[in-house]
């Protein structure tokens, strides 16, 4: 990285379920017009825009903009997996921070269907075949229960098995993330939940229940990234800038017959570690953290995997409330994907835009008081981790 990029703006609008939901093109362009309006610009001011969704035909990135104007500008639309919006992000900063831009906007959308994720090409090979193979030899593979469930359910029930915790740990998870989205405006569900609630829910693989998954969610988030000097010339909001990122992808120990790894725990440990390299910090440096939450299993993996807590202390990290509020690190203030949504495109972005509201001190019932550092970590499997840590400065 050459320079530290300022995030000038951030935008997004409340997430819904499907059957409640607009276009993915309204909301896209509601969640940009959200972000220019945060960094006090207008369209024309942006050189470059990255456009990130899952489930959507070409150009939907260029639709999306158009709702808001016509500028002419290049659009690159952006597709890896549940870390889409995080990429999208990651373009935008090498963009600016590289010299080559001034003035950069990344957007994550989504419109989904209602369930569990399914295969939108059955006519040619899967690019997560290597998973399968993985799952076939380590668990088997269920035909009825959702294909994302048993990758991180049974990642979940490999540490459980390894470290002797009751499955009942991660339901606890759940109710913390419902406790955090109770302060959030734009999660879905923001109802409290108890323990007996989440444990009673319906069985869906592994220690999984189904208030321990990330339900589909239509969304949409916005950032603007600009150079420092841009920032102060322009007299925008140059107080949060990214100190450090990295993107990982697999690597042969991703298909180890360990289905911790097959869901991405060592690209999470290695972007994490050359985030805390180059910003010459440690994890426990860190206050507040938007983590990948797509199942609790994942959250209580990613404890670990980004050094929060040492390996196999998960239990204890959760028992000791160091996961939330007065311990020491509050793990997705914003709910999480859990309960404040996962539309697939967006949740990079949403993790951002959170996360730049608690170092502004713009949080409101979630803030963390005193947070000057913040850490962001989203996945997809396929696969790709980006870390993201953000500093307050002066």
């Amino acid at each position: 990285m050459t320079e530290r990029v300022t995030v000038a703006g951030v935008g997004m609008v409340p997430f819904a379920t499907p059957s409640k939901s607009e276009s993915y093109d309204v909301l896209a362009a509601g969640a940009v017009r959200a972000a220019l309006a945060d960094a006090g610009i207008g369209l024309a001011a942006v050189q470059q825009a990255y456009a990130g969704y899952v489930y959507g035909d070409s150009t939907s990135g260029q639709n999306a903009l158009y709702q808001v104007g016509m500028t002419g500008i290049p659009v690159i639309n952006v597709n890896n997996n549940c870390s889409t919006g995080s990429s999208a992000l990651f373009l935008a900063r090498q963009a600016v921070a590289g010299g080559q831009l001034d003035c950069v906007l990344a957007v994550g959308f989504e419109q989904m269907v209602p369930g569990a994720l399914g295969v939108a090409f059955p006519d040619r090979v899967s690019p997560l075949f290597r998973h399968e193979e993985v799952e076939r030899e380590v668990q088997g593979i269920d035909p009825v229960a959702p294909a994302a469930a048993q990758l991180f359910g049974g990642a979940g029930q490999a540490y459980a098995d390894e470290y002797g915790i009751h499955p009942s740990l991660f339901a606890h998870i759940s109710v913390k993330a419902r406790r955090h989205a109770a302060g959030n405006p734009y999660a879905v569900f923001r109802a409290p939940t108890t323990l007996e609630q989440v444990l009673g829910s319906p069985p869906i693989f592994g220690p999984l229940t189904r208030l321990q998954c990330c339900p589909p969610t239509c969304g949409a988030a916005a950032a603007v990234v600009c150079s420092r000097d841009y920032a102060r010339r322009h007299g925008l909001d140059a107080s949060v800038v990214i100190r450090a990122q990295a993107m990982t992808t697999d690597t042969a120990a991703s298909f180890e017959p360990d289905m911790r790894r097959v869901v991405g725990y060592d690209m999470t440990a290695a972007a994490a570690g050359q985030v805390y390299e180059a910003a010459g910090i440690g994890p426990e440096d860190i206050p507040v953290v938007e983590l990948h939450d797509c199942f609790t299993t994942n959250e209580l993996l990613s404890y670990e995997a980004l050094g929060l807590t040492d390996e196999g202390t998960a239990e204890k990290f959760i028992a000791d409330g160091d996961n939330t509020y007065g311990g020491r690190v509050v793990t997705n203030p914003s709910g999480g994907l859990l309960s404040k949504g996962h539309p697939l495109g967006a949740t990079g972005l949403a993790q951002c835009a959170e996360l730049v509201w608690q170092l502004r001190g713009a949080a409101g019932a979630r803030q963390v008081e005193g947070a000057s550092l913040a850490l962001q970590h989203n996945i997809g499997l396929g696969g790709a981790a980006v870390v993201t840590l953000y500093e307050k400065v002066g």
